[in-house]
C-alpha cells in the first residue's frame, strides 16, 4: 500500500472506519491539518466506559499518516467516550504548527517492520472484528470482561496477527501452542471474529478443569437416563456451539474415550450423546490449545496419533513474554489502565527502575503473571506512579535484576580472571598481555585501574 497524497489517506482512513460501523466524514484539510468527524462510534456506546478503545482511532489515523507524510500528531479534540455527543479528530502534519497543540505524535521511522500501514490496519481490523461481538454480548448480559485488545509491537506477535488474517477465512482445525497466559484464548477469539463464523457462538472450554467423569456428558452431552442423574437430555458444549467455533483449551487433557469421539467428529461432522443410539450432524470449527508439546504426547503414547494431526491442520506458536520486549510498555500501561479503573485509583505510570525490572524479568506466566503482579503493586500504591513492583514472594530477587547490569557483571568478572591469569603468565608484561588481547598498553592499563589489579605484584 503505497499513498501518495492526502486524497488516498483520507479515503483509506474513512473506509476502515466506516466499514466497521462509524460514521466518519471529512471536515476539513490544509496544508497543516486534516480534521475528521464522526457521530457513530465504531465500538458503540460501551467507549463510554472504555475511553482507552479511543486510542485505536489515534494509533490507526496517526501511524499511517506518519508513515506517508513523515509526521503526524493526532488530537481527539471532542468524543463520544467523553460523552461529548461526537467526535473531532484533528491530524497534524506539520511538526512546528502542532508543537503546542496536545495529541500522540507519531514519526516515521526506518525500521520498516515496525511502522508497516498495512500491518496498522490489519490489526485495527482484527481488534474491531472482536470489538463487534463484545458489544453484542454485552448488551445481551452484564459485563463481565473488558474489551479485547491485542498488543503486537513485536515481530512474534506481528506473525501471529498476519497468521490469523490467513487462516481465519478457512476451515482449518487449528493448534495454538504456547505457555501458560500468554493469551491463547485471545487469539483464538480472534480468529473467530475474523471468520465466516463470526454472527454464531464462540464456546470456549478448559478440557483441564472438566472431572474426567463428567468430560465426555460436558463435550457431546447425554440421553435421559444415561447414568444415574441423567434425568433429561443434555446438550454438550458442541451442540451449543452449532455454526460456531469450539475452543478447546488444555485439548491434552482429553480421555482416551474423549479423543475418540473427539476424531469421529473431525472426520464423520457427527456424534452421539452419552447414552444414544442415533448420530447428531454438527457443524462446529474446532481450535484447540496447548501449553505442552502435543507430540511428545503423541510419541509417550497418551495423545492419538491420528487426532493430533486431525487437529493441528494449521499450528500458531504464540512467543513467551520474555520474547516480546517491545510489547511490554503497552501491555503495562494497558493493564494500568483497567486495574486503576477497577480499584478506583489514578496510577498510570511505573518508575524507570520498575519498567527495567519487567523487562528483566522471565514471566514464567507471562501475561497473566503480569497483570497479577501490576494490580498487586498498584494496591499498594499510594501515588501516581508504581515505584515499587510486588513480585511473587517466592520468586527470587536475582532473577529480577536488570539484564544489561548482569551482562556487564559478567563481562567484568571474565575480564577480571582474564587479567590475572595473564598477568601470571607473563610475568607482569603488559605489552604481552596487549598483543594478546589485541587492545592498546594504555586499554590494559585502563582496565587494570579499573579492577584495581597491581601489575607489580606478578613481576619478578
Amino acid at each position: 500500500m503505497t499513498l501518495t497524497n492526502k486524497e488516498s489517506y483520507i479515503e483509506l482512513i474513512l473506509g476502515l472506519k466506516n466499514n466497521i460501523g462509524g460514521n466518519f466524514s471529512l471536515s476539513s484539510c490544509t496544508q497543516e491539518r486534516i480534521t475528521m468527524c464522526n457521530s457513530s462510534c465504531p465500538f458503540g456506546e460501551e467507549v463510554v466506559n472504555s475511553p482507552e478503545l479511543c486510542r485505536m482511532t489515534s494509533s490507526v489515523f496517526g501511524g499511517i499518516a506518519a508513515r506517508n507524510f513523515g509526521y503526524a500528531k493526532v488530537e481527539i479534540a471532542k468524543s463520544i467516550a467523553q460523552q461529548d455527543g461526537s467526535c473531532e479528530v484533528y491530524i497534524h502534519l506539520d511538526p512546528e504548527s502542532a508543537k503546542d497543540r496536545p495529541g500522540i505524535e507519531y514519526r516515521e521511522f526506518m525500521d520498516e517492520n515496525k511502522h508497516d500501514p498495512r500491518f496498522e490496519v490489519l490489526q485495527s481490523r482484527i481488534e474491531e472484528s472482536m470489538l463487534k461481538i463484545w458489544r453484542k454480548q454485552s448488551n445481551k448480559h452484564v459485563k463481565k470482561y473488558q474489551p479485547p485488545v491485542i498488543i503486537a509491537n513485536s515481530e512474534g506477535m506481528k506473525k501471529v496477527l498476519q497468521s490469523i488474517e490467513m487462516i481465519a477465512p478457512t476451515s482449518a482445525t487449528i493448534l495454538i501452542q504456547g505457555q501458560t497466559g500468554v493469551g491463547k484464548e485471545l487469539v483464538a477469539r480472534a480468529i473467530h471474529a475474523m471468520s465466516e463464523r463470526c454472527e454464531k457462538t464462540f464456546v470456549p472450554i478448559n478440557c483441564g478443569a472438566i472431572a474426567e467423569s463428567l468430560l465426555e456428558s460436558a463435550l457431546f452431552g447425554h440421553e435421559k437416563g444415561a447414568f444415574t442423574g441423567a434425568i433429561e437430555v443434555h446438550q454438550g458444549y458442541f451442540e451449543r456451539a452449532e455454526g460456531g467455533t469450539l475452543f478447546l483449551d488444555e485439548v491434552d487433557s482429553l480421555s482416551p474415550a474423549a479423543q475418540t469421539r473427539l476424531l469421529r467428529v473431525l472426520q464423520e461432522g457427527e456424534l452421539e450423546r452419552v447414552g444414544g443410539t442415533h448420530a447428531i450432524q454438527v457443524n462446529v470449527r474446532i481450535i484447540s490449545a496447548s501449553n505442552i508439546n502435543l507430540l511428545e504426547q503423541v510419541e509417550l503414547g497418551s495423545f492419538r496419533n491420528d487426532l493430533y494431526y486431525r487437529i493441528n491442520v494449521v499450528k500458531l506458536e504464540i512467543p513467551a513474554l520474555i520474547e516480546r520486549h517491545e510489547d511490554l510498555p503497552a501491555l503495562v500501561n494497558l493493564i494500568l489502565q483497567r486495574m486503576s479503573k477497577k480499584h478506583n485509583k489514578t496510577i498510570n505510570s511505573v518508575s524507570h527502575n520498575v519498567m527495567q525490572q519487567i523487562s528483566a524479568f522471565q514471566w514464567p506466566g507471562n501475561v497473566r503473571e503480569l497483570e497479577n503482579t501490576l494490580e498487586r503493586s498498584l494496591l499498594f500504591t499510594t501515588g501516581k506512579e508504581i515505584t515499587e513492583l510486588k513480585l511473587d514472594s517466592d520468586i527470587p530477587p536475582s532473577i529480577t535484576v536488570d539484564w544489561k547490569q548482569r551482562k556487564e557483571q559478567a563481562i567484568e568478572e571474565v575480564e577480571k580472571a582474564y587479567l590475572n591469569a595473564s598477568l601470571k603468565q607473563y610475568h607482569g608484561n603488559i605489552k604481552e598481555i596487549a598483543i594478546h588481547m589485541e587492545i592498546s598498553t594504555r586499554a590494559v592499563y585502563n582496565k587494570l585501574n579499573k579492577y584495581k589489579i597491581n601489575p607489580d605484584k606478578y613481576r619478578t
